[in-house]
């Protein structure tokens, strides 16, 4: 079955995942993130995006990017992807050996007003709600720990609304059921995430109906 035409407006913000092929572990020691945090710089460079936040979690990752231009998301993501994996199957003697992701990479738009602090939260309390930490920002591969790639460089851009000063409390709060269902829905359909009303003009403007219609509904 043919895939779909990738949405991405311009001047829109994106947030981006992908995960390890049948969810298997793609990050084993300290060297493979340090090594991923380098390539989104390098990245950078080649094609500018502004990265608000990221997670790497041992078999996925998540990315939440703020594009100028709707083009520029997949360059960027073709070029970090196919760096990453070639560098990934030479370290780990892996080559020829099959995917290291599942496929390519899914994303969804999100609203810049409450709901994009949502989304940022959700990306920061992944090592939270796997119980990997206690608290959020002693996870050593996300944004809310660190701001610098190992070489030193800056990878991490201001955010299109400003950060809450209680930041770090705001994500240590956990998030409810609820609004968790609704962001791995958007996170499996590209759905846009928004209030009723933004979500609504976005499906009709960028005809993604398909996205938030429920599995196995039909029109009638």
């Amino acid at each position: 079955m043919p895939r779909g035409p990738r949405i991405v407006p311009d001047n829109s913000v994106q947030h981006v995942i992908n995960r390890g092929n049948k969810r298997e572990q793609i990050f084993f020691e300290a060297v493979d993130y340090e090594d991923f945090f380098c390539l989104l710089a390098d990245a950078q460079q080649r094609v500018p995006v502004r990265i608000l936040v990221i997670c790497v979690m041992r078999n996925h990752f998540h990315l939440v990017v703020w594009v100028e231009h709707g083009v520029a998301l997949s360059a960027f993501m073709h070029w970090l992807m196919c760096a990453q994996i070639s560098r990934h199957k030479k370290r780990h003697g892996t080559t020829g050996l099959g995917h290291v992701y599942q496929g390519r990479f899914k994303n969804f738009m999100v609203q810049n007003d409450a709901h994009l602090f949502r989304v940022l939260r959700y990306v920061e309390a992944n090592p939270l709600r796997a119980g990997l930490v206690e608290r959020a920002e002693n996870y050593r591969w996300s944004s809310l720990s660190r701001r610098l790639t190992p070489d030193g460089r800056q990878y991490l851009t201001d955010w299109p609304v400003a950060r809450p000063q209680n930041w770090c409390e705001y994500v240590n709060t956990g998030i409810d059921q609820q609004e968790l269902d609704s962001l791995r829905f958007c996170a499996r359909r590209g759905s846009p995430y928004g209030d009723e009303e933004w979500v609504s003009a976005a499906v009709q403007t960028y005809g993604l109906g398909h996205t938030i219609r429920k599995p196995g509904h039909r029109l009638t």
